[in-house]
This record gives structure tokens, sequence and C-alpha cells, in this order.
């Protein structure tokens, strides 16, 4: 079990160690759905959910495993749940706003596939957190994931109107804003400490 306070596990997930800005997982819907600050909200919206529910799902799985001596069935135990979690969000957002759901388009089903869920149920395990720290931890990472596709929508909103040179317009200019993002990150290393 571990001893770490509730605040700190969150802090840490959301700013210290960043999903996207830190430890670099989940880029492709940090670039892809970055674009516009209303589908940055939603897509970190649900992406929020379903580390919720992969984070729950997880520590269950991993009780559960621990109690029947299979734990070489963890990683392909999160992935099948962090699968049927992403299918049952993408339902969801269908039946609920078809707009959205068109807005996502691709990158909704990548969820499925964005390491970000499965590093966040593998840390999660390895630090051997109890059920309370871990959904703190899953809602720390959502708000950290979701508060790092919005500050690069908007940034990427302010580029639209800059005039840059044609030879960093795109991609280019989005990898160097998220590296100096990446880079302004690494201030708040210091609140994660006792």
């Amino acid at each position: 079990m571990n001893e770490e306070p509730l605040m700190q596990i969150f802090i840490n997930a959301c700013l210290v160690n960043n999903f996207v800005l830190a430890y670099f997982l989940g880029i492709c819907p940090f670039l892809g759905v970055s674009g516009k600050i209303d589908t940055a909200t939603k897509m970190g919206g649900a992406v929020t959910f379903v580390m919720l529910i992969s984070s729950v799902a997880a520590f269950g799985i991993h009780a559960l495993l621990v109690t029947i001596d299979a734990l070489f069935l963890q990683l392909i135990s999160y992935i099948v749940v962090i699968a049927s979690t992403v299918q049952l969000v993408e339902m969801i957002i269908k039946k609920l706003s078809s707009a959205l759901f068109k807005a996502l388009g691709i990158f909704l089903p990548l969820i499925t596939t964005n390491c970000a869920i499965l590093g966040l149920a593998l840390f999660q395990t390895n630090k051997g957190y109890d059920l309370i720290q871990s959904v703190l931890y899953a809602l720390g990472a959502g708000a950290g994931f979701s508060l790092a596709l919005v500050l690069i929508a908007g940034l990427r909103e302010q580029l639209d109107l800059a005039e840059v040179p044609d030879v960093i317009k795109g991609t280019v200019l989005t990898l160097i804003v998220a590296g100096i993002l990446s880079l302004a990150f690494m201030g708040f290393s210091g609140l994660g400490s006792n």
C-alpha cells in the first residue's frame, strides 16, 4: 500500500508527471484533436472518463489476479477492459451527440490504443495504489491530459492568426510549441515533493 497523500497524487498526475507533457503518452490525440478548443475539451472529457473507468477496473482486475495467482494475465486483461470501455463511450457519444461523434471522427476509436490509458493502469498498479488513490490518480491524469489538450488547442488557434514562416507552419510549429509547453510544465516539478 502506498502512503502518498491524496492531494499529492492528484497534483503529480495532473501537473508534475503530466501524461502528455512529461511521459509523452497519448500524443496521437494531442496532435490530432487539438485544432479547436471545443473539440479538445470534449476529447479530454472522453479520455478522462475512460481513464476513470479503466482505473477502477484495473484495480479490481489486479486484486482478482493476485488472488488467483495469475498476474501474467494482467496486461491482456487491462487491454480488454480499456477496449470495452472505449466502445461504451463511443456508443454513448454517438447516441447523445452525433455532432460530437462526427467531430471526434477517427480519434474516438483511437482512445482504445491510447497508451496513456494503458500507462495509467500499469503505473497505478506498480505504485501500489488503493482504490481511492487509483481514482484520484485517474482524475488527475485525466485533468492533466485535458489541460494539455486545451492549452495546445488554444495556442494552435492563436497561431493560425499569426504570421509564421511557411517552413514551420502546421505540424512542425505544433511540435515546437508542444516542446515549449513541456518545458513550461517542468516548472511544476517542485510541487510533487513532500
